[in-house]
């Protein structure tokens, strides 16, 4: 079963592919327009605005909330009664260091703050502190898939791997369109690569 949406789509699959080709075009447009140029790096109503951008011709929960309490693999992301208290700390957390950015980032995958597309939203989130604090953005293509996501979900114990593995792969393009993309590409890090439960309130 797909996730209600605008489209009208009652299949998963079709969804996805639609969802890439609209969130992929959308992702484009970001770019291309300067509105990073607008955004205060760091703050989760940044985040608001690239999922809002990315996914509002698709679902009408873009740039909210998330009101279920969400679950992946054996990890439950921030509880719903703690979500918003836990965001407000992350937009209060440092961010001058690369060391600091990947743990602003890891605290920001374990809210999982929307229902669905928090994986890109965030990659996206992640590449602007990244540019504007230290000059430097992740270049996806040199992340391995497998070893990211992992990672990634080892990362609330223990950071050091995927700290390792996004600093190997900085780049100093920051203005590269390519390099940019790459974040979004959503058959690269799927992210029903496991799948999510929700449980609605």
């Amino acid at each position: 079963m797909a996730l209600e949406n605008k489209l009208g789509i009652e299949d998963a699959s079709d969804l996805a592919r639609e969802e890439e080709r609209i969130s992929k075009k959308k992702a484009m447009e970001l770019f291309e327009n300067r509105l990073f140029d607008k955004m205060e790096a760091g703050k989760f109503s940044s985040l608001k605005t690239i999922h809002k951008y990315l996914f509002e011709e698709i679902y009408d929960f873009a740039g909210e909330i998330r009101k279920v309490n969400l679950s992946k693999g054996g990890f439950r992301f921030a509880p719903l009664m703690y979500l918003e208290a836990a965001l407000e700390n992350i937009d209060k957390m440092p961010q001058s260091t690369f060391d600091e950015i990947i743990e602003k980032y890891v605290e920001m995958n374990i809210a999982h703050p929307f229902r669905e597309g928090n994986g890109r939203s965030t990659r996206i989130w992640l590449d602007l502190i990244l540019k504007t604090e230290i000059g430097r953005v992740v270049d996806w293509s040199k992340v391995d898939k497998e070893d990211y996501l992992l990672a990634m979900e080892r990362s609330p114990i223990k950071d050091i791997e995927i700290k390792h593995i996004l600093k190997a792969a900085l780049t100093d393009e920051v203005d590269s369109r390519e390099v940019y993309m790459k974040g979004i590409d959503h058959s690269y890090y799927y992210e029903g690569y496991v799948t999510f439960k929700a449980e609605e309130l």
